[in-house]
């Protein structure tokens, strides 16, 4: 099998890859990527001499590369896109780009193609919006709070008009919010393992209440393979491992891994429009799919920590002054 993966330069799709190979080595994988923000060409750096890998530099917003590398290929897995609530509120437009008109892209592609392709959407929890109570089901409406999520819903009803309407073979997953190996520095858990490191105050936004459900990226990437191989078309299936746990406790958590003082937490103004409580229900997955997470989260938190601990080689370079001086820094 032929697949074509995009934005496999990032956290989440370089895990998916180097998962994959490891597991299916009849697989030939294609990754293209724009080496953009949150790419990193070290994340496979290992798999460049691999006869069942290669990479080409290409952005998904530009249709006539798209169409030409996506020729005779099973199957698409689109993880490209830009991902960070921040820097999307404060420049929309590479999200519209990349997320919206990237995935129109590759769905006209595919459209054109002159044989069946399977398209795995790779999306988020985001896209439904905060719940205060409950969990959300794949049914439910969508109401994005932030450009980014917005970006991403848009995305998926595109994915379903085609599904629908030209009848392509288009499945969206929404996961809850990935840690792990690889994962830019500009996130919540890779920054507070950074910063505790270099003695720097950690920044948490409010009172650090806002609640997240986290899934240790293997399990994630697990969970997306076999839906590639079992899962339905035109079907929503979400991602969940049940760890919710505030920003506030993640920080707390790392900080006494690293033994480090309580006292590096700086409460800082909230951001404009920051979901409260993000929870999914992913009976649907287990049942159907018969997929469930395998790590705990107290054991996958720890091999993160002690990966970062140990590959300062790979995120030294990453390092600028947004990472190491975020704004606005505003403490409350």
């Amino acid at each position: 099998m032929k697949i074509l993966i995009t934005g496999g330069l990032g956290f989440i799709g370089s895990n998916f890859i180097r998962h994959t190979l490891s597991k299916n080595t009849d697989y030939d994988i294609i990754n293209i990527d724009k080496i953009g923000i949150g790419a990193n060409p070290s994340n496979l750096k290992d798999l460049e001499n691999r006869k069942n890998y290669s990479f080409i530099k290409c952005d998904i917003s530009n249709f006539n590369l798209v169409y030409k590398v996506i020729r005779n290929v099973d199957a698409v897995i689109n993880f490209a896109a830009e991902t960070h609530v921040d820097r999307s509120i404060a420049d929309p437009n590479p999200f519209i780009q990349s997320n919206i008109i990237g995935t129109f892209n590759l769905l006209e592609a595919e459209r054109k193609n002159n044989k069946p392709i399977r398209h795995i959407q790779i999306s988020t929890d985001e896209t439904y919006g905060d719940k205060l109570r409950g969990s959300f089901k794949e049914e439910d409406r969508l109401k994005p709070s932030n450009p980014y999520s917005a970006s991403k819903a848009a995305a998926d009803m595109l994915c379903q008009a085609y599904h629908r309407t030209y009848g392509l073979d288009i499945i969206i997953t929404r996961s809850t919010n990935n840690f792990g190996p690889y994962q830019f520095p500009e996130k919540l858990i890779p920054k507070s393992i950074i910063r505790a490191q270099k003695n720097l105050p950690i920044p948490i936004y409010g009172k650090g209440e806002n609640m997240r459900d986290w899934i240790y990226v293997l399990d994630h990437c697990e969970a997306i393979d076999l839906i590639q191989n079992k899962g339905k078309p035109g079907e929503i299936y979400n991602i969940s491992s049940g760890n919710e746990l505030s920003t506030l406790t993640i920080a707390k958590k790392i900080l006494i891994a690293l033994k480090k003082p309580e006292n590096l937490i700086t409460f800082v103004e909230d951001r404009p429009g920051h979901d409260i409580r993000y929870s999914l229900d992913s009976t649907k997955i287990r049942s159907e799919i018969g997929w469930e997470p395998k790590r705990s989260f107290t054991s996958a938190l720890n091999k993160t920590i002690d990966w970062y601990v140990k590959n300062n080689w790979w995120w030294e370079p990453l390092i600028n002054e947004e990472i190491l001086n975020p704004t606005p820094w505003k403490p409350i």
